[in-house]
């Protein structure tokens, strides 16, 4: 048999080729688009088009026919009317510098990115808009509990996309529908932004308690009160308090939380055995997003002038000003008050 013809389907850009976006290059091929996926580094390129599979970030998983890879990213940008931001948060504003040229006057950008970023405390969606100069209506993002293995496995999974204007989400709904993948839509592109940085840096601080030895009982104290402070902020900033009970807020937290794949909470329980950040991140190629963002996310709170002590406790860690013991002490040495407040 012949190789399929994908000319007449709707080309999409997914520009990082880590495991999120290639899992999401399924997702979109899935969903009946012809889909490019630029890899940052050539021989990743080669390796998912000689051999079907992106053998660094999602070995033994077969990509399908309509997904295709290049180092190129002009030739990835050319002619796709949904572009795929999938890269590592900080590094974004440096990289859409230099892509933002070859995307389509008219294309709609999707980002996939769960941070704010270092220094500005912009999120992407604030990031690409001064970047690109684009109007709200092209810019979207996408967030819920979609761990990327289990994406790419084609394990059911549920999502939501936010976009200000109400008929580019659900365009983005149904260029994303796909058997396994049921994307709902929002306006409130606020709350699913900073739901899906919240929880990286929840599930920080729940990777170092579950890293000290301590069982579901303190993990779930974490969560939930990562969750208030989570909602607290995200509403003072503007977000609908209800985003944060949805796919983007909870159903994104218990998945990083819960979940052994989660880089985030991986991250965290190595911290909690005592390792350090730096020994961490000479260990692995993977990005731990609530490592980077807890700073910004702190910073955040702080100039909006919202408790965070999870944000706070979790950047000390990271930094090395703080021990994971020290850090559950400081949890529990924190004055008592009502749950509401």
């Amino acid at each position: 048999m012949g190789e399929a013809d994908n000319s007449k389907l709707p080309k999409v850009a997914v520009l990082g080729a880590g495991s999120w976006g290639t899992a999401f290059s399924i997702v979109l091929a899935d969903a009946g688009n012809d889909v490019t996926l630029w890899a940052r580094r050539e021989e990743v390129a080669e390796d998912i088009n000689e051999r079907r599979e992106n053998s660094d970030y999602l070995p033994e998983i077969v990509l399908p026919s309509n997904v295709g890879a290049t180092h190129d990213v002009e030739k990835a940008l050319h002619g796709a009317d949904v572009v795929v931001l999938a890269t590592p948060s900080q590094t974004l504003r440096g990289n859409l510098t230099e892509w933002a040229p070859f995307i389509e006057p008219d294309a709609v950008m999707v980002s996939l990115m769960k941070g704010v970023e270092l220094g500005t405390l912009n999120r992407m969606s604030e990031v690409i808009q001064q970047v690109t100069d684009a109007s709200p209506e092209r810019i979207a993002v996408l967030s819920g509990p979609n761990l990327a293995k289990e994406i790419a496995r084609r394990e059911p999974a549920a999502s939501v996309i936010a976009c200000e204007d109400e008929s580019v989400a659900k365009m983005l709904q149904a260029r994303t529908h796909s058997p396994a993948f049921r994307p709902y839509t929002s306006d409130d592109v606020i709350g699913c932004e900073l739901g899906g940085a919240y929880k990286n840096v929840v599930g920080l601080a729940v990777g170092m308690a579950v890293g000290l030895g301590f069982g579901d009982n303190t993990t779930a104290s974490l969560i939930t009160r990562g969750l208030a402070e989570t909602a607290r902020l995200a509403t003072k900033l503007g977000a609908n308090p209800l985003t944060l009970m949805g796919l983007a807020g909870l159903g994104d937290l218990v998945a990083t939380c819960s979940s052994p794949l989660s880089r985030n909470r991986t991250f965290g329980e190595k911290l909690g055995r005592g390792l350090t950040s730096e020994e961490i991140y000479g260990s692995t190629r993977q990005v731990a997003e609530g490592a980077k963002s807890c700073a910004s996310l702190r910073a955040l709170a702080e100039r909006s002038e919202c408790d965070a002590p999870v944000a706070t406790y979790v950047d000390d860690v990271v930094a090395g000003r703080m021990t994971a013991t020290e850090m559950m002490d400081a949890v529990l040495a924190r004055d008592t008050k009502s749950e509401m407040d």
